[in-house]
């Protein structure tokens, strides 16, 4: 067969090496759902199911204790707590006993924002059934919450130091969980909730579905899913401890003097409105709030040290768009959903590397496009190194030009190539011109300071004194003195003779 003949014939390609067509995303309405949660999750914009939910919810709706794995901001909250919802459907009542409400499903959760952002998504999830769903967290006051659980409540989400605290005063009894959900487990491990955990789970059943969702998986969290969990099922949508593709991650060498004026010009380069700005210390979140607040930004302050309804107040004014940065610590790295989030900065490197992950996947939400930058210093090899082992990715540094704006000192002279001038008189529009010293005017004498009387006595030179020199009146007191007695000074005054009546002789 010549080359022709074989160049008319059509090559025969094997169908399995042809690349396949990505499979539809799955709807909600095609789920085994009720329509009062199909309804409600129509009412938040949700027509199509992520990845993780697309595998998790019917595993859950199965029974099957649950290890989820993904990327934050994939929809982790709907992926169990819909399934959750729809299985407590059967013990719907709008019975107000409280007694017809026990708590079915227990949620807990690392931090305060997190706890309350998820019971604002289950509650929109559940707003057209009769189910009842509270949080319980520290920094506010018991009594409200205490309430509010004695009324009943079906779906409980909560952090485990307040829980404990409600369970020990018998707010609430929780021997009727069916369903417990470890959101952010990691987290809950890392800030030493481990103890706590122990003690919520053995105050229930042990006959329980229990799921544990999380953007990483260290082997601590393994370990305590074998220990908690019965065959759990793992659900993976990416790598492990992967970062999200649509977030464009910079690292900029720079000087701890720098970052402020690094991220202020990133912010005025690429025009971004909002942005989230991490730091380590909560003094150190305090300082650089007030800092950008001089710089004439809009900025708040997000950290451990604040109340609870300052931290709320905080997130709110963010959410709503009245704050430009929100300056936080890590109590804002998790779970917090804010959306169309331009921009995250990392003020500070974190000093766990898991940390970073969570950072950054405040922005780039729900298939958005997001910009992670980090500021890193000489002193943040060794985090920058772990940060490298996690995500399995070299990390380039970059260097970055500061645009200083502030007015420079003009340069010194050299005095030794030219002569020194006088400085300009203050008043005068000509510089000062000495004149030479031989054509300056010759001044007057001066006039002899007047002289103070004083005594002439004082100004006799000193003389020795000798017998010939001495006063007349002590020669005429020595010479006149009787026999017998001492010669007296002519300044001594002699003895005065009183009568005998009065005392006799001459006694004075």
């Amino acid at each position: 067969m010549t080359e022709a003949s074989q160049a008319q014939v059509p090559a025969q390609t094997d169908p399995a090496l042809e690349p396949q067509a990505a499979p539809a995303p799955a709807r909600f309405d095609t789920l085994p759902l009720d329509p009062k949660l199909i309804r409600a999750v129509a009412d938040q914009g949700y027509a199509f199911m992520t990845p993780i939910q697309a595998k998790a919810i019917p595993l859950v709706l199965e029974g099957r204790d649950v290890m989820g794995a993904a990327q934050t901001g994939t929809g982790k909250t709907a992926a169990f707590s819909i399934p959750l919802l729809q299985k407590m459907m059967r013990h719907e009542t709008a019975s107000v006993s409280p007694a017809r409400h026990p708590v079915r499903a227990l949620v807990l959760a690392p931090t305060r924002e997190l706890a309350d952002q998820v019971a604002q998504n289950i509650k929109a999830y559940a707003k057209h059934s009769n189910l009842r769903v509270a949080v319980v967290f520290g920094g506010i006051d018991m009594k409200p919450q205490t309430l509010e659980l004695k009324g009943g409540v079906e779906v409980l989400i909560a952090t485990p130091g307040r829980l404990l605290d409600h369970i020990e005063a018998k707010n609430c009894v929780l021997n009727q969980v069916e369903y417990v959900v470890l959101d952010e487990a990691d987290r809950m491990l890392d800030i030493g909730f481990l103890p706590d955990l122990q003690r919520i789970l053995s105050y229930l059943p042990k006959q329980r579905q229990t799921l544990l969702f999380s953007a990483t998986f260290s082997p601590e969290i393994k370990r305590l899913a074998n220990s908690y969990l019965q065959d759990p099922v793992t659900v993976e949508v990416a790598r492990a401890n992967a970062t999200a593709t649509n977030v464009e991650q910079r690292f900029y060498s720079v000087t701890d003097d720098d970052k402020r004026n690094v991220v202020r010009q990133i912010l005025k380069d690429r025009a971004i409105t909002q942005a989230l700005v991490f730091v380590n210390s909560k003094l150190g979140a305090a300082r650089l709030a007030r800092t950008f607040e001089r710089d004439g930004m809009r900025t708040s302050a997000l950290h451990g040290d604040k109340s609870q309804d300052e931290r709320l107040k905080a997130l709110a004014s963010f959410k709503k768009g009245e704050v430009d940065v929100l300056v936080c610590t890590d109590v804002a790295a998790r779970g917090l959903d804010i959306a169309d989030l331009p921009a995250v900065f990392n003020f500070d490197v974190p000093f766990n590397a898991e940390d970073y992950v969570h950072r950054i996947g405040r922005t780039g939400r729900a298939g958005a496009s997001g910009l992670a930058v980090t500021l890193v210093t000489r002193d943040d090899a060794r985090n920058i190194s772990d940060i490298e082992k996690l995500i399995h990715k070299k990390i380039e540094l970059e260097p970055f030009e500061v645009a200083d704006d502030r007015p420079r000192r003009a340069p010194r002279r050299d005095f030794d190539d030219e002569p020194r001038r006088a400085p300009r008189r203050e008043f005068d529009d000509e510089p000062r011109r000495d004149p030479p010293i031989a054509l300056r005017p010759a001044l007057p004498p001066r006039a002899p300071a007047p002289q103070k009387n004083r005594d002439p006595f004082f100004d006799r030179p000193y003389e020795a004194s000798t017998a010939s020199s001495a006063p007349a009146e002590w020669e005429k007191a020595t010479t006149s003195a009787p026999v017998g007695r001492a010669a007296l000074s002519a300044n001594i005054r002699s003895k005065r003779k009183v009568a005998a009546l009065l005392g006799g002789g001459t006694k004075a």
